[in-house]
């Protein structure tokens, strides 16, 4: 008898929800191959495979996108199946961004 077939694999479904203050953020972006290359990479942290990430305190995660000025976008997770993009910048407003995007997370905990 053969033994049954199983899988290490499952489908890993997230929820992505976007500030007014990132979907502004990227819908100012002139470069429009930064703006494919920030979408296939919130597509990929959808999927479960986040690629370069680094936490930044408070809960919040900073999502390294390695083209341009070196774009990074702030996000925080909700429970496990949803993430909540607060905002974007590049590696020059990093400080700023990083303060902004804790002020917003502090305006989403309270947010059903």
């Amino acid at each position: 008898m053969t033994p049954p077939i199983t899988s290490n694999y499952s489908l890993h479904t997230t929820e992505i929800l976007r500030s007014s203050i990132f979907k502004a953020w990227l819908a100012d972006l002139r470069d429009r191959r930064a703006v494919q290359r920030i979408a296939a990479r919130i597509d990929r942290l959808a999927g479960g495979n986040p690629g370069d990430v680094k936490p930044v305190g408070s809960g919040l995660s900073e999502l390294r996108i390695d083209y341009g000025p070196g774009y990074r976008v702030y996000f925080m997770r909700r429970g496990t199946v949803v993430i909540v993009l607060l905002c974007g910048g590049t590696k020059s407003s990093q400080e700023r961004d990083i303060q902004q995007a804790k002020a917003l997370a502090e305006l989403w905990k309270d947010t059903p």
